[in-house]
């Protein structure tokens, strides 16, 4: 079995039904946990993996490890491919960051009204309030993502230099800081917001670049059981949740911060599906699959983006408007429930991909810019997204216009135009300059634009 990087100019298939996976994982995952209910003006949102027994499904459903890996592997290729153009680092990153960027304004146009027209309408402030924390709450991973980016012209030329090391390195960091994290100094878990998801970012290199992409079947199993058995130890006993994604009134989270159990899981993960790889491959080039994810492909971002808010405008409309509640998560009314609850959200996710995914499908960013100007740029937007992923859209309503989230819409904008101001000299050729995940894609691999 042969990596992706063997076959320059050949598609691999793997990469998209990878990301494919991911995003339908979050998609599906962030659709079903709700459990709603509406009393008095108050909206309750409990989570339905709070079930007993149900944190099993979230070993496999929390994907967001696997986001990362693609996205490096992806990344390795599109930077490669840059180079080969006669590109540098700096015009990839800042292409990079424009592309990421583009497909945020539209989002943060549309809630930066959305709760003063909700208002208007009559809704209760607490529903206002949870809708623009719903909607804003996943941009955390835009903004790492972002800094993951940030780092991957360094990062490639590390694993270039001393390989498996990195990734190692980068555990045994995390390990220290999750260690710091549970001896009363929880703020500094966030630092494995970085050392986490830069580890995986980085294995990616090594299927894209190395033995990973070569593993057979039993060696890829292996690695699979070597994951998920130091996730199960680690849990067994450590200090580790045994659910993959935080639960209401939890002590402590695997996600938020991530701690470095989501290394190992990641590792269980991609081994998976290293050993289902040829199943995968196949499975990809169907016709009608391969047209599936090509349709998809430019729009992974967009889709991660409105999903959550198709999920409010559904909730709103059932829950708020016609008195609508969740029944009990694992009853055959839940089940009967829940293809009708997801298809009518995909239904009103598809109207908002035709109205919004046109700003991702967008060339942007075919000017490369002062050195500095990628990083600033990048900088500046990760702070504006990870203030709203912390604060929401929905600012108070006895508040002034800089006590909500215009400020933090600002800093994503500013970094939007830094990303983006073109310059007379050193022009690059336009297919160097925008080569991305989304470019590398046509040729070796798809990149994951997602959650």
């Amino acid at each position: 079995m042969s990596s992706s990087s063997s076959h320059p100019g050949v598609r691999d298939p793997f990469l998209d039904v990878v990301r494919a996976l991911a995003i339908v994982g979050v998609v599906a995952q962030h659709w079903l946990m709700p459990v709603l209910g509406y009393s008095a003006g108050r909206l309750t949102a409990g989570n339905a993996l709070a079930t007993p027994g149900w944190w099993l499904f979230t070993w496999l459903s929390q994907v967001m490890p696997l986001v990362f890996f693609a996205g490096g592997a992806a990344n390795l290729l599109s930077l490669r491919r840059v180079h080969a153009a006669g590109g540098t680092g700096r015009d990839w990153l800042n292409a990079r960051v424009r592309r990421l960027l583009l497909p945020a304004l539209p989002l943060l146009g549309v809630w930066l009204v959305a709760p003063v027209l909700l208002r208007v309408a009559g809704v209760a402030e607490q529903p206002v309030r949870l809708a623009g924390a719903v909607a804003a709450q996943l941009l955390w991973f835009l903004a790492v993502y972002l800094l993951t980016v940030l780092v991957t012209p360094l990062a490639v030329a590390a694993h270039r230099r001393w390989g498996l090391a990195v990734p190692v390195v980068l555990g045994v960091a995390g390990v220290l800081v999750d260690l710091a994290r549970f001896r009363d100094l929880p703020l500094i878990g966030y630092a494995n917001a970085v050392f986490v998801w830069v580890a995986v970012h980085q294995v990616g290199f090594h299927y894209a670049e190395g033995r990973l992409g070569a593993l057979g079947r039993r060696g890829a199993l292996a690695l699979s059981a070597a994951g998920f058995g130091v996730t199960a130890l680690m849990v067994a006993f450590g200090p580790y949740p045994v659910s993959m994604i935080g639960m209401p009134g939890a002590p402590v989270s695997n996600m938020s911060p991530p701690s470095v159990l989501l290394l190992a899981l990641g590792i269980g993960q991609v081994g998976l599906l290293l050993a289902l790889r040829p199943v995968l491959d196949a499975f990809g080039r169907r016709p009608p699959v391969a047209a599936a994810l090509r349709l998809l492909g430019p729009r992974f971002m967009s889709v991660y983006l409105w999903h959550m808010p198709a999920l409010v405008v559904v909730a709103g409309i059932a829950v708020l408007g016609f008195g609508y509640r969740t029944p009990e998560p694992g009853t055959v009314l839940w089940i009967a429930v829940a293809p009708v609850w997801v298809g009518v959200t995909a239904l009103v996710l598809v109207g908002l991909l035709r109205v919004f995914g046109r700003f991702e499908a967008r060339r942007a960013g075919d000017e490369p810019g002062p050195a500095a100007r990628p990083a600033v740029a990048a900088v500046l937007a990760a702070t504006g997204l990870l203030g709203l992923a912390a604060t929401g859209f929905a600012w108070s309503a006895d508040g002034g216009p800089w006590e909500g989230p215009l400020p933090w819409s600002a800093l994503v904008c500013a970094g939007f135009l830094f990303a983006g101001r073109p310059v007379r000299s050193g022009r690059l050729p336009a297919r160097a300059a925008v080569a991305g995940p989304a470019s590398a894609s046509r040729s070796v691999g798809s990149a994951p634009r997602v959650g």
